[in-house]
């Protein structure tokens, strides 16, 4: 889902979907150590790097979370606590050369190191998920789903939209290109105020986050289309400047490649925040979240679906 560019965006903001509505060879499988998180209610969640053995047993949903720049699976740390507590599994992906994994080699982790983390991860559950991903995050999570669409039950674009095949992140974000050193695209100075961001989690994001590979921003996504016929979700948050309005604009172009917008099992949510909701607002993301697993929200024309 593109939309016009807007100056002066935080560079994980909306900026980096300006054309679509929004957004080397695969290293060696391996299986890192998970890392579990405790909610507030003591039910656990699995953060993991790429791949891990995940606790089976009864539950509603699974949740795979994949975040935006500069961040691991930490970022949705209090939304997949609060996953966990209703009852739902939540994986918090940390994609190779971020968060925990910040030691590895930028210089060899590309976009397709990134799918294939992300594909890896789907292919470890034995039932369908809802694939969440958040800004930069709809790159590897759409070529992964791409690939495997018969393990994702809906695909949630947290303030993003889709990217059309052969399109790069720095097609629409050229800056990132001026911003890299070194193999990596050092993290910014801060989160602009306008996010609404508390100010112990602003704390959290400049401890936590870590630059970001460059060749993730620079490889072109490769897609077939398999993954237009999975049920989307989109939720907009409305500081950032992405809204239902823009998606009805752009659906009304006549444009092939928005018609997706209108298409029944199509949803969407608008959250009063900026381009940070986990950080911002986790309850009312989680809450969008788990809706979105049973086909609720908006249609493109505002009108309740699925309650």
């Amino acid at each position: 889902m593109p939309r016009p560019d807007r100056p002066g965006a935080h560079p994980n903001g909306d900026r980096d979907r300006a054309a679509p509505f929004h957004r080397e060879a695969a290293e060696p499988a391996r299986l890192p150590e998970a890392r579990t998180g405790i909610s507030r209610r003591r039910r656990s969640y699995v953060r993991t790097g790429s791949t891990a053995e995940i606790p089976k047993g009864s539950i509603m949903t699974t949740f795979l979370l994949v975040p935006g720049l500069f961040m691991g699976g930490w970022a949705w740390d209090a939304v997949a606590a609060e996953l966990s507590a209703r009852g739902h599994r939540a994986i918090a992906l940390t994609l190779p050369g971020l968060g925990e994994r910040a030691g590895e080699d930028a210089a060899a982790i590309g976009l397709a190191a990134h799918t294939d983390a992300v594909s890896e991860a789907l292919a470890a559950q034995d039932t369908g998920v809802v694939l969440v991903a958040h800004s930069y995050g709809s790159f590897p999570a759409l070529a992964a789903a791409d690939r495997q669409p018969e393990k994702v039950e809906r695909v949630v674009f947290v303030d993003t939209g889709f990217p059309e095949s052969g399109e790069a992140v720095t097609t629409s974000m050229p800056h990132l290109a001026e911003m890299a050193e070194d193999h990596v695209i050092p993290v910014p100075p801060g989160i602009d105020a306008v996010h609404g961001v508390p100010d112990d989690e602003l704390a959290r994001h400049r401890r936590l986050a870590t630059p970001h590979p460059f060749r993730t921003v620079t490889e072109p996504i490769e897609l077939t289309g398999n993954w237009r016929t999975i049920p989307t979700t989109g939720v907009f948050c409305l500081a950032n400047g992405l809204s239902l309005e823009v998606a009805r604009f752009l659906h009304g172009t006549g444009a092939p490649q928005y018609a997706k917008l209108a298409e029944p099992g199509v949803t969407y949510f608008e959250l009063n925040t900026g381009h940070y909701p986990m950080l911002s607002t986790p309850h009312e993301l989680t809450d969008a979240l788990v809706r979105a697993s049973a086909g609720e929200g908006l249609d493109l024309w505002g009108k309740e679906v699925g309650s």
